[in-house]
């Protein structure tokens, strides 16, 4: 805990007549500068001291005056000065991670061991990969993102197959929201570009950078991914993009992997100072708009009511007659 006690609010301060509960403790000395006594206090210790209730804790201490630091009792004025501070009992709590995802390795019957890279690159030449050490990547909303997924085993007639890819502002690919990118290896996202491939165990794709509605600011790209024997008609492989209806699928043995799931990022995206200026510059088109669209409907609701009135009869009655 963390207390500045203003000089000013007290006259006749002494700064070096002043402790806490337990001023036994070196580390719970006070201190003062020209304006303020201050004091820093642990939870554990000082005489501080621990209240709860049903939903909080209360840690408590005091300020208060000495004439000698021996003395248990005082006649004169004593200032006193308590303090606490509170914490919930219950809270949630959230851990990230921003470092560069390594390359997943398995070990599956029939298949031996293999491994799975997924990396980011800057264009569409993939000639060399982003360095893990620049982690998180930044970019700009609508900036292309260059990715590739790479297996590598020591049997060489199978191919790598892309089932499903998504984004999400977590390293979860259960957390909500979830924007699809590929389902049932068809393309969902409409800037997707499938670029061609060096050989079968490989899959490079692009999309355009988008953020997240709300306070997320990074974004994870994660895959299913499996590989399958070349040229075997009865692999998901050899399906393709498959409605999720028709989709009656099951592994047979030998011909294909089981599913795995592989991701990257963090991604940290940022809106352009252009895109920005339109929607700035759109929102004033529309209040300009709207302005316009008012006045107008005032003056011809002025017009209506003049042309009511001037429309009204003025009517006469004749004055009741008495008898003088």
């Amino acid at each position: 805990m963390t207390i500045a006690l203003d000089k000013s609010s007290c006259k006749g301060l002494n700064e070096d007549h002043l402790r806490l509960n337990d001023p036994s403790n070196p580390a719970c000395s006070l201190y003062s500068n020209s304006t303020h006594v201050i004091g820093v206090i642990p939870l554990n210790e000082c005489g501080t001291t621990l209240r709860m209730d049903n939903e909080t804790l209360f840690f408590e201490n005091e300020i208060t005056t000495f004439e000698l630091a021996k003395d248990v009792i005082t006649r004169k004025h004593l200032l006193e000065v308590r303090f606490c501070c509170q914490y919930p009992k219950r809270g949630n709590v959230t851990l990230g991670f921003t470092v560069h995802r390594d390359n997943k390795t398995i070990v599956e019957k029939g298949f031996g061991m293999f491994t799975y890279d997924f990396e980011f690159f800057p264009n569409n030449l993939y000639d060399t990969m982003v360095n893990p050490s620049l982690y998180p990547l930044e970019y700009e909303v609508g900036d292309k993102i260059y990715m590739q997924i790479e297996a590598s085993s020591s049997v060489n007639n199978t191919e790598l197959f892309v089932e499903s890819c998504s984004a999400s502002p977590y390293d979860n690919p259960t957390y909500q929201p979830t924007y699809s990118i590929i389902e049932n290896g068809c393309t969902v996202d409409p800037t997707v570009v499938i670029y061609p491939k060096s050989h079968n165990k490989e899959f490079r794709f692009s999309i355009d950078a988008f953020k997240f509605i709300g306070l997320h600011d990074q974004v994870y790209i994660s895959c299913s991914v499996l590989q399958c024997e070349i040229g075997n008609p009865n692999t998901r492989s050899s399906k393709g993009c498959v409605a999720p209806n028709h989709q009656n699928h099951r592994r047979r043995r030998a011909i294909e992997t089981g599913v795995h799931f592989i991701s990257q990022g963090p991604l940290r995206l940022r809106s352009t100072p252009e895109s920005e200026s339109r929607v700035t510059g759109l929102n004033l088109n529309m209040a300009f708009i709207a302005g316009c669209l008012l006045a107008a409907v005032g003056m011809i609701c002025g017009v209506v009511m003049i042309h009511k009135f001037k429309n009204v009869a003025v009517q006469y009655q004749p004055l009741p007659t008495t008898e003088q």
